[in-house]
């Protein structure tokens, strides 16, 4: 018989092997449970344990508002007020006073006109936060997608 005839024949043989699965000489059983007055625990490391429900009850994030001003952005009540701020803001001097606060937690806004990317007009949802007035903070029309930051396992 030649070389490449043999190893031809034991690939055959090989993969008729492995296609037709294992064997068992005799019937698979189930073994027998071990009694339950047992004080022995067979704990397997590689069963999957299911988490039971003690503790807190798990809480989802809220979404957050969306228009809304963030910490630090700037309230006007006028727009001329917003301007007397930018002109301030750049050094040039400003009579009057300019009447501006700075928001310090987020506060959801409605958008009722926009005159450029440095003027818009809002009306807060809460009127506690300021009311109507005017910003120079940057307000794009849809949310800005949040990616989470990768955590350690």
């Amino acid at each position: 018989m030649r070389p490449i005839s043999r190893i031809v024949t034991i690939a055959a043989c090989l993969g008729v092997l492995v296609l037709a699965g294992p064997v068992s000489a005799q019937p698979s059983q189930t073994p027998p449970a071990p009694p339950d007055d047992s004080n022995v625990s067979f704990d397997s490391p590689f069963l999957v344990k299911k988490k039971g429900k003690d503790g807190a009850p798990e809480v989802k994030a809220q979404p957050l508002a969306w228009p809304r001003l963030d910490a630090g952005s700037v309230l006007c009540r006028t727009e001329e007020d917003l301007t007397r701020l930018a002109a301030r803001r750049i050094g040039q001097t400003v009579s009057g006073n300019v009447d501006c606060k700075v928001i310090r937690l987020a506060t959801p806004i409605t958008i009722v006109e926009r005159k450029g990317p440095g003027r818009t007009e809002v009306t807060t949802t809460d009127p506690a936060a300021g009311g109507p007035g005017w910003t120079d903070a940057w307000l794009p029309a849809k949310a800005p997608t949040v990616v989470a930051p990768p955590t350690r396992r």
